[in-house]
C-alpha cells in the first residue's frame, strides 16, 4: 500500500542535531496518522507516495519544525514559590504556575525546569528542539488505512514530538517524551 492522506504509517527512526548527536532512537515501531496532527507536514509531504520497506533521510530546519529559540520564554521565577522536591527536567502547564511567578509567562505553553538555584529557578517555555535542525533516518515499517475514528481525531493518539500537557496534578511533573 502506498502512503496518502489519512492512512496510517508505523515508522521506525533514529534523530540526530547536525553535529550529529543523537538525539532520539525509536526502535519499535509507532503509528501515526498521515493527513492528521501526528506528523510535521515535512514528514508528511516526504513520506506521500513511499510504501512499506522506504527509508528516507530528512534534514529539518527549525522553522520547519519547533521554530526558533524564543528567549521571551524564559523566565527566572523565586524559588520559594515551588515544592522543595522540584527537580530540574520537570514540566509544568503555564496555567498551573504557582501564584506569584511573572505575570508575562503565557499560560498555554508547557514548561520546562532547565536550572534550580538557591534564590530562583529558570523556567523554559522552548520546545526542547526549538532552534535545532535535525536530521531524521526513518523507515516505513507498515502502512494501513486509517479507522473512521482516526480520521475523526486526527491522530492515532501519537504525536510527533509533540508534549503532551498535563490535565491532573500528577501529569503535571508527568516525563515528556520526543515520542
Amino acid at each position: 500500500m502506498e502512503i496518502t492522506e489519512q492512512c496510517v504509517v508505523a515508522l521506525t527512526w533514529t534523530l540526530k542535531d547536525t553535529l550529529g548527536e543523537e538525539l532520539d532512537v525509536l526502535d519499535e515501531p509507532v503509528e501515526f496518522l498521515v493527513g492528521g496532527h501526528d506528523l510535521l507536514p515535512v514528514i508528511e509531504t516526504a513520506l506521500q507516495g513511499h510504501g512499506v520497506g522506504a527509508s528516507l533521510q530528512l534534514q529539518i530546519e527549525p522553522e520547519q519544525a519547533f521554530g526558533d529559540f524564543n528567549d521571551q520564554l524564559l523566565f527566572l521565577e523565586p524559588r520559594h514559590l515551588f515544592p522543595a522536591d522540584l527537580q530540574e527536567g520537570l514540566t509544568m502547564e503555564g496555567s498551573a504556575l504557582p501564584e506569584g511567578c511573572h505575570a508575562d509567562a503565557p499560560k498555554d505553553a508547557l514548561y520546562t525546569i532547565t536550572d534550580i538555584y538557591p534564590d530562583h529557578v529558570v523556567l523554559d517555555g522552548n520546545h526542547p528542539l526549538a532552534g535545532i535542525a535535525i536530521r531524521i533516518s526513518l523507515k516505513v515499517e507498515a502502512v494501513r488505512d486509517a479507522t473512521e475514528e482516526e480520521i475523526g481525531r486526527g491522530s492515532c493518539g501519537t504525536g510527533f514530538f509533540k508534549l503532551q500537557v498535563g490535565h491532573t496534578e500528577d501529569d503535571v511533573h508527568a516525563d515528556r517524551t520526543l515520542h
